[in-house]
């Protein structure tokens, strides 16, 4: 039996909890009629009843030790809150259209981060859905979506969430999120869902009223660590796996985002990180299709991805923080906090070359040694961004790199992430620069924990060397703020969205041709210039990025082999992209437009490569040394 409730059709439903700690629990039906009901104990700490007369959308909770009343650890739905009682649902009656839907492959994907209740008007999936059309012309092929369990009120980034099985009810609920996963499918657009396992939220968090789900041998910045190696932690482990399975199964998410994963404590033999990947891999044989777990790690540790046979956990991908330091950190000259490890253009060579900068290398931020070497893992194992919520959130006023640098300096770093080896993320209205701040906002209803929200965000930025008025959490104004102001179509955004729909295209050029190309990146530090260089066998491409705000002129004899039977070509000047595209045609007719304008190239010609700015070359025919 599954955790939660599991309707069975015909007004039949089953129900299953773990609550080791209570000595009884009934069921109580809360509508369509009240009536409580004994369930039966199972060995293990497990409570289970089967029953008629329950409908999809019927409310229940737990009556524990003839007592409390709580919702199900394992809900599906909290329509009223955090607080309220829980909702059977019925997940068989979903019209899925995506049956012959497969998953880009994942070295292809270009991933899109977006938080639900501040992406649309509307703050809800639908909401989502009538944006998808932009995405995929934008050439977005994965959509990632900020947390959507359920949390307490209607204003959270989603980290607080308390019900990881349960989908958000200001969101529009299941069935709405299931239409968005179905609308991607339908637009070839995968979907990773962003999930929790390292904490729960403060408020509504009644697990601790059912059994140990925590321990105090480990401390997080959110309390007690989970229980994943402790006494009762096979039974936390099987409800988080669960939980996964849940996404995977009956939402037909394509890959899960996990959040924060070295506040994941377990020092057992096998790890929980590494029975989640060994279990995705059997769930993807059983569901036929390719399914696929991300970690976000500040930790630079490759055993995330190494694979098991060589002592690794196996896991996909993992977020590499150390490419936007090092871009964001030269670009925008800012060295406080975390930034401080970072600053030199050699970083930022070193972060497109190898992946991480922090290879056991010595952090001045954290007084000692950091990481491993990444450089023998394949560029697609990690996944990298200029903006992401946690980079833009986390200032104090949620300013976004647009509003921190040149238009000139935005678009070398879009150009960067978007022609570099690894997988790029984009964060929402990055491809746009959008105006409206990304900002950290909650709707708790512990007057208690909100001032300890407060006073919590005022001491990191102290932290930071900041000063000034924090904005409030708990202020609508801020959730406002945060909302995205437009769609990207008129003017200088407009620009902006076809430079990066360009890039997208321009890197399917680069990536898409078999077999993969050899990758080869240098930089010329004294100017400073970055230089990648991908070869396929009759193709080769030249991507030139100018990190100073000086003109450079180079000779073309010191960057092109010998070429003679290879023709040259500039298919991308950064300089040219201020136009504004025809109106006419779209983002297509604007490209042909642009293809017209290429210039070609030998070994007696110069290249004139603007301040900060981004020249492609594509070189077709075989190549010579």
């Amino acid at each position: 039996m599954p955790l939660g409730a599991d309707y069975q059709g015909n007004g039949e439903c089953s129900f299953l909890l773990w609550a080791p700690i209570c000595d009884s629990v009934e069921l109580q039906i809360d509508a369509p009629a009240g009536r409580r009901l004994p369930m039966e104990p199972l060995r293990g700490g497990y409570w289970r009843i089967r029953t008629a007369g329950v409908s999809p959308g019927s409310l229940y909770r737990y009556r524990l030790d003839a007592g409390r009343l709580r919702p199900d650890p394992a809900s599906h739905f909290q329509p009223e809150g955090v607080h309220g009682p829980s909702a059977v649902i019925d997940h068989r009656a979903f019209p899925w259209t995506d049956r012959d839907f497969r998953a880009p492959a994942f070295e292809r994907l270009v991933f899109y981060e977006l938080h639900v209740g501040t992406y649309s008007p509307q703050r809800t999936f639908a909401g989502v859905v009538s944006r998808l059309d932009m995405l995929v012309e934008l050439g977005i092929n994965a959509l990632e979506l900020m947390p959507v369990a359920a949390f307490p009120g209607e204003r959270n980034w989603g980290y607080d969430g308390v019900y990881p099985f349960s989908v958000q009810h200001s969101y529009g609920g299941p069935d709405q999120l299931k239409g968005l996963i179905d609308a991607c499918h339908g637009r070839g657009i995968a979907v990773v869902l962003d999930v929790v396992y390292n904490h729960l939220g403060p408020e509504g968090n009644y697990l601790r009223d059912f059994g140990p789900y925590f321990t105090g041998t480990y401390t997080t910045p959110w309390g007690e660590a989970v229980n994943f190696d402790g006494p009762y932690s096979d039974e936390v482990r099987r409800y988080f796996l669960e939980n996964a399975r849940h996404w995977f199964s009956r939402y037909h998410v394509d890959a899960l985002r996990l959040d924060a994963v070295h506040a994941i404590y377990d020092s057992s033999a096998y790890p929980f990180l590494r029975e989640l990947a060994d279990a995705t891999r059997r769930w993807s044989h059983e569901l036929g299709r390719p399914l696929y777990l991300i970690a976000e790690s500040d930790l630079n540790d490759v055993r995330l991805i190494d694979d098991p046979a060589q002592g690794g956990f196996g896991l996909r991908a993992q977020w590499s923080d150390d490419f936007h330091h090092a871009l964001h950190a030269y670009l925008s000259g800012e060295q406080d906090g975390y930034y401080r490890d970072f600053g030199n253009f050699e970083d930022i060579v070193k972060a497109v070359r190898d992946g991480f900068v922090y290879d056991w290398r010595y952090s001045e931020y954290r007084k000692r040694r950091h990481g491993s070497s990444s450089r023998d893992q394949s560029p697609d194992r990690l996944v990298v961004c200029i903006q992401n919520h946690d980079q833009v959130g986390n200032r104090m006023l949620g300013e976004r790199l647009g509003a921190l640098v040149s238009p000139d300096t935005y678009k070398l770093a879009a150009a960067l992430l978007l022609l570099g080896p690894n997988l790029p993320l984009l964060f929402m209205g990055q491809e746009y620069g959008e105006s409206a701040p990304f900002q950290y906002f909650v709707s708790h209803g512990d007057p208690d924990l909100v001032e300890a929200v407060r006073r919590g965000r005022r001491e990191e930025f102290h932290s930071f060397g900041w000063t000034g008025q924090v904005p409030d959490p708990q202020d609508p104004a801020v959730f406002q703020r945060s909302t995205l102001c437009s769609a990207g179509r008129t003017g200088r955004q407009r620009i902006l969205l076809e430079l990066h729909a360009r890039l997208i295209r321009l890197r399917r050029r680069i990536f898409d041709a078999q077999p993969p190309p050899e990758i080869k990146v240098s930089g010329i530090g004294e100017q400073p210039i970055l230089f990648i260089r991908y070869t396929h066998p009759s193709l080769s491409f030249l991507c030139l990025f100018n990190f100073s705000a000086a003109r450079r002129t180079l000779k073309a004899q010191q960057l092109l082999r010998r070429t003679a039977r290879c023709r040259v070509h500039k298919i991308f000047d950064s300089a040219a992209e201020d136009r504004s595209p025809p109106e006419a045609g779209g983002l297509e007719a604007a490209d042909a437009a642009h293809r017209g304008q290429t210039a070609s190239l030998n070994h007696g010609s110069h290249i004139e490569l603007p301040a900060y700015g981004v020249l492609v070359y594509a070189c077709t025919g075989k190549e010579t040394q």
